[in-house]
Order: C-alpha cells, then sequence, then structure tokens
C-alpha cells in the first residue's frame, strides 16, 4: 500500500475541507469546507460538477439521515432535508456557544462566539458524536458529545481539538483524539447502551517519529485506523494493535480527513486544506484545497445514519 499513488478526484480551491462521508443508497459524496460553511455533494463518474450548499455559518461535520443530512453549525446541530429547501430543523443547541445580536442601523445581526463544532459521526447504532475544537486551538476547553434524546450530553471534557471519531468492525471500540496531544486514544465501547470506558492511549505520533497532527480518521473492513496526518502531508494506516502498517504520502501538506467511498468501498477520499499556505505554499502545492483519492486493496465499511434518537 505504501506505493499506492494518490491523485486529484476533484480540483477545488477548499479553505478548510473535511467531513467526507459516503452514501450507498445514494451513490453519493458529500464534503464541507468548514470555514466557508459550504456542504458538497458529488456523483463520481457522472461527468457533473459537485452540487453546493452554503449556509451562514462555520459547519464542522456532517452525518447521514433518511431524508438528508445532519450538519454541525457553529450555534448547533440541524437536520437538511434532500434537495435542500432552504430550511434548517434544530434538532440541538451547541452548549460551548455564545448566541448575540448586533445592531446595524435598523437591522440586528446575529453573532456569535465560543467553540464551534469539529469531527463527528454515527455509531453503528445510529447515535450521532459531536466534539468541539478551542477557539484558540490552544486550550483544553473543548469536549466530546453524543445526541441523545434531542439533547448533547457531554461524554469527554479537557480536549483541546476533537478529531479522528471512529469505531471498530466489532463495535468494541472508540477511536478519537484530541490533536493537540498528537496521540490517538481508544475507549471501551458498548454499541447497545452506548457506554464508553476509560480511554487508553492507543497510538502515539511521537513515538513513531510521524509529522503532522493527527486529524480526521476511518475504519476498513479489517479493522485497520487510517488517520490523515495534518501539516504531514500523509495518510497513515495502523492495525488494530496500533502497529504502523503503511504510510501514503498526498501532493500537500494538510489532508484532513479520509473516507471509504465508490460502489466497492475501495476508493479512499481525502480532503484537504489551503488555510495554513501563503501564496509561495500554494503555488508549492496546487494540489491543497481540492478533493484527493487512491484505489485500495482493502475495502472500507458503510457509513451508518442518524436514527433519530
Amino acid at each position: 500500500m505504501s506505493n499506492m499513488r494518490v491523485g486529484v478526484a476533484l480540483a477545488l480551491d477548499m479553505s478548510l475541507g473535511e467531513s467526507p462521508l459516503w452514501s450507498e443508497a445514494r451513490q453519493t459524496l458529500y464534503w464541507v469546507d468548514i470555514n466557508r460553511g459550504t456542504i458538497y455533494a458529488w456523483h463520481p463518474g457522472s461527468g457533473a460538477p459537485p452540487e453546493t450548499i452554503t449556509l451562514e455559518e462555520k459547519v464542522g461535520c456532517i452525518a447521514l439521515c433518511e431524508d438528508g443530512l445532519l450538519a454541525s453549525m457553529s450555534p448547533g446541530i440541524v437536520r437538511l432535508r434532500l434537495p435542500f429547501d432552504g430550511r434548517l430543523e434544530r434538532l440541538a443547541a451547541n452548549p460551548e456557544w455564545k448566541q448575540e445580536g448586533k445592531k446595524e442601523g435598523r437591522e440586528e445581526r446575529q453573532e456569535g462566539q465560543g467553540n464551534r463544532f469539529n469531527d463527528g459521526r454515527c455509531d453503528p447504532a445510529g447515535r450521532f458524536w459531536v466534539g468541539t475544537i478551542d477557539a484558540e486551538e490552544r486550550h483544553p476547553t473543548a469536549a466530546l458529545y453524543c445526541l441523545e434524546s434531542g439533547e448533547l450530553v457531554r461524554r469527554q471534557a479537557k480536549l483541546g481539538i476533537a478529531n479522528g471519531l471512529a469505531f471498530s468492525p466489532d463495535q468494541r471500540w472508540l477511536y478519537h483524539t484530541d490533536s493537540l496531544t498528537r496521540r490517538i486514544l481508544r475507549y471501551p465501547f458498548d454499541a447497545a447502551s452506548g457506554a464508553t470506558g476509560a480511554p487508553q492511549t492507543w497510538v502515539d505520533l511521537n513515538v513513531l517519529g510521524l509529522p503532522g497532527v493527527p486529524d480526521g480518521a476511518a475504519v476498513d473492513s479489517e479493522g485497520c485506523y487510517w488517520s490523515a496526518l495534518y501539516d504531514g502531508g500523509r495518510v497513515v494506516r495502523f492495525s488494530p494493535q496500533g502497529e504502523l502498517l503503511a504510510e501514503i504520502e498526498v501532493p500537500c501538506p494538510h489532508p484532513t480527513m479520509p473516507a471509504f467511498g465508490g460502489r466497492d468501498l475501495r476508493t479512499l477520499y481525502i480532503t484537504t486544506a489551503t488555510q495554513h499556505l501563503d501564496g509561495e505554499g500554494r503555488a508549492r502545492w496546487p494540489a491543497a484545497g481540492s478533493l484527493l483519492s487512491v484505489t485500495l486493496d482493502v475495502p472500507g465499511l458503510a457509513e451508518p445514519a442518524w436514527s433519530g434518537g
């Protein structure tokens, strides 16, 4: 796998591409540009450009649901039906975000501040998990939440950048990271109840001498964990025991998250970012901000959808 070449699937100019996920039912890849509040929908092989929905807030991540998508916007989690009709159904407020009104002449414009949502996904039982990111990306003020019965329940506190959320195929482990620590943790997980045990350090990038920080992730059908190393210019694959199995370099320094897609789930799509590149860097890395892809031998797993609970 280390000899696999990553190519550009779609040439784009995303500021912070993230949260790719594949819908088997719709044969569609979805992802977001967090900073621009844009959701993309693309049918590979159609020859058509991706469709886009631009919302008024940053969108940290998305998840599948029966008739559309969940979107974790800065003020809270919403559901939008597809095709999008402009309406957003509010499901839960972000407990780390303060919404304020600001007068501009006769009109009041809504603004806010605090920790926005970042990485998230549904577990095998259809619960939606989502983490936040410290506004300054330095302090342990963020947390990991689970959407239960219409409310966000905090499951882990004192995080800096909640990331890398994934679940093992046998449903025994929840994987998660605080990117600032450069360590990937795993929690004992009970899929029936959603309960988690005490976290344990599973992979330490400092010990392995790997560059960058662990960002978004995906798990394949063999239970191996794929992590995008932001500022490391690669995606890496770890065995269920935490052994480094493969490193695949990408043509830009800031890959953000992988996702398995395509009819056989053997295409690994990778979102990327331009947000930390100056003009010289963007000239050097023209693929930055694009959607990348590589074909693998081992397929991924179908992405669960939100159950509505």
